[in-house]
């Protein structure tokens, strides 16, 4: 089933976005794309308890030089929960990279927002034919850099939550005084079931465990940029020095921005982002 959004906040975007169902075999995957369809494929991936919404704001600033591919993860957004109802993070990785394949992009650059960043990494670990360069923002290297609570009540009991514990989760998503996050973002976390929630956070943690992000990307052999928002209140933004021992890695720290640039400063993260991603680029054949 294909449909076709048409976004306000998507103004300027190289053509209406095309949003699709994609039936895979463990559930159907929701994906959008924007700019054109022969220009160097971009992946965003979005963080947990949000959607392909969360990079709305950067996507006009984009497609100039991308065809910019958006997936909701499982459980998020339009996507649907895995058949299995297992969130482990090589398998959101493997549903990613199948997403990709129906859409014919062989290649891509991939950026990944909090914890999309490590699903970022497990499609470049699962499928390096794929992944052409990584861009982690606001991804903590390991669970020794986290330092935000988790929600109160993330239990069937809890949920959904309510508009108290919603403030107090996104507290800590921005940094930006001033600034206030859409309620469309607040709505995705109501949209999500209990078991997504907890789960997604879950296997976020199981794969930090079990080692950390720079361990992972030294060994890979990929291009990598890693933008972290000085005012960061969920990780340490010192912690982006981590990933200097991926070799050739590029760490900048963004002062005034917390842990998401991509909606207090489209512009100075977009900008950024693309000064990397034109260099690093495959065109479709």
């Amino acid at each position: 089933m294909t449909v076709f959004d048409r976004d306000p906040s998507l103004n300027g975007a190289a053509g209406a976005t095309e949003g699709s169902l994609l039936p895979l075999d463990d559930g159907d995957v929701y994906v959008c794309q924007d700019g054109p369809r022969d220009a160097p494929a971009l992946l965003l991936v979005h963080g947990s308890a949000s959607s392909t919404r969360s990079w709305n704001p950067m996507v006009p600033l984009l497609t100039g030089a991308h065809r910019v591919i958006r997936i909701d993860l499982p459980g998020h957004g339009r996507s649907a929960e895995p058949a299995d109802r297992g969130y482990a993070v090589p398998d959101q990785a493997r549903r990613v990279g199948e997403a990709l394949d129906r859409l014919g992009a062989e290649h891509a650059v991939v950026v990944g927002h909090s914890s999309g960043g490590a699903v970022a990494t497990a499609l470049a670990e699962h499928r390096p034919d794929l992944v052409t360069a990584l861009a982690l923002v606001n991804t903590g290297p390991g669970l020794g850099a986290f330092i935000a609570p988790q929600p109160a009540a993330t239990g069937p009991s809890g949920w959904p939550p309510s508009d108290e514990q919603l403030r107090h989760f996104a507290s800590s998503a921005v940094g930006r005084v001033g600034y206030r996050l859409p309620d469309e973002l607040l709505d995705d976390v109501r949209a999500m079931t209990p078991h997504a929630f907890t789960a997604a956070t879950l296997a976020t943690r199981s794969y930090l465990e079990q080692r950390t992000l720079p361990d992972r990307l030294a060994v890979l052999d990929k291009p990598l940029l890693v933008l972290f928002g000085e005012d960061d209140r969920r990780w340490r933004s010192s912690s982006a020095s981590d990933y200097r021992v991926v070799p050739g890695a590029e760490v900048e720290l963004l002062p005034g921005l917390g842990h998401s640039p991509l909606l207090e400063d489209p512009p100075r993260t977009a900008a950024r982002l693309l000064a990397f991603t034109t260099i690093h680029a495959v065109r479709a054949d």
